[in-house]
């Protein structure tokens, strides 16, 4: 945005391009785990789960405003849509057509740097009053394609040796929130802490942890919850729910949506 001197931004994006893992590909060849958005070269031959050969929009309705698909949590083009490692996206190639890049500073490229439509909205807004008051962030990492997922997961099989220890660190394909494009990964724009825990302590973390409520956004991975959303706290990671939903969260103290719509945890996949 406006208010980032050129030297401020050009050193945040350049610590935030070298410890991205998962967003576009890079010639680094060991990045960091990130719970859901962990890295992968295009370039290295995908062992397992391939694309489906169905459309992504086969399944898609035409009217995305139809009567109920707000409160719809299985319906991909919903904002209520709830995404875990018990509920996977239907079609699993899901893939939103209302994306869009949002007018905000982003260190990230290709479809990475794209948001659904609304989401890139409160994205403008949320970033524009960060900035304001002092905590300007940097978008890491937007959407992400079933394919680019495939590519994602497979590298941590290969990287650990098994799913087992891969599914710690990221979502499989089909069951990633990134897919959806309603989640982006956030950075401060100096760099600090990119992808990491000590993020929450950064003034971008401080203020999005409070004031991301505001413009229809939660923290979907918060410190606690780790056994009902099967990850270990991201305090980097957002995903936008609506004013509504994110606001009476909040006033009710509930951290996950899982408990927000009476569903079960889901610590694990089936």
């Amino acid at each position: 945005m406006s208010a980032l001197r050129a030297p401020v931004l050009a050193a945040g994006l350049a610590a935030v391009l070298a410890l991205l893992t998962g967003c576009v590909p890079a010639e680094e060849t060991t990045p960091t785990p990130s719970t859901t958005a962990a890295a992968a070269d295009p370039s290295e031959d995908a062992t397992s789960l391939p694309v489906p050969s169905q459309s992504p929009k086969a399944a898609k309705k035409k009217n995305d405003d139809a009567a109920g698909a707000g409160e719809d949590h299985t319906d991909p083009r919903s904002i209520g849509v709830v995404v875990n490692k018990l509920r996977p996206l239907v079609p699993l190639a899901y893939h939103p057509e209302d994306l869009r890049r949002p007018a905000v500073s982003i260190g990230t490229g290709g479809e990475s740097a794209l948001l659904r439509d609304a989401v890139a909205d409160a994205t403008e807004k949320m970033f524009s009053a960060a900035a304001a008051d002092g905590a300007p962030m940097v978008m890491v990492s937007g959407f992400r394609s079933y394919a680019t997922q495939v590519d994602t997961y497979n590298h941590w099989v290969r990287q650990h040796g098994s799913e087992a220890a891969a599914d710690m660190i990221s979502a499989r394909p089909g069951y990633s929130e990134h897919q959806t494009g309603l989640s982006l990964d956030i950075g401060d724009s100096t760099g600090a802490c990119s992808l990491q825990q000590c993020f929450a302590d950064t003034a971008a973390g401080i203020w999005v942890a409070n004031n991301a409520v505001r413009f229809g956004f939660i923290i979907r991975y918060p410190p606690g919850e780790e056994a009902v959303t099967g990850y270990s706290p991201e305090p980097w990671h957002l995903r936008y729910v609506g004013k509504k939903v994110a606001g009476t969260m909040a006033k009710r103290s509930i951290n996950s949506l899982e408990e927000y719509f009476g569903l079960p945890p889901a610590p694990r996949y089936s």
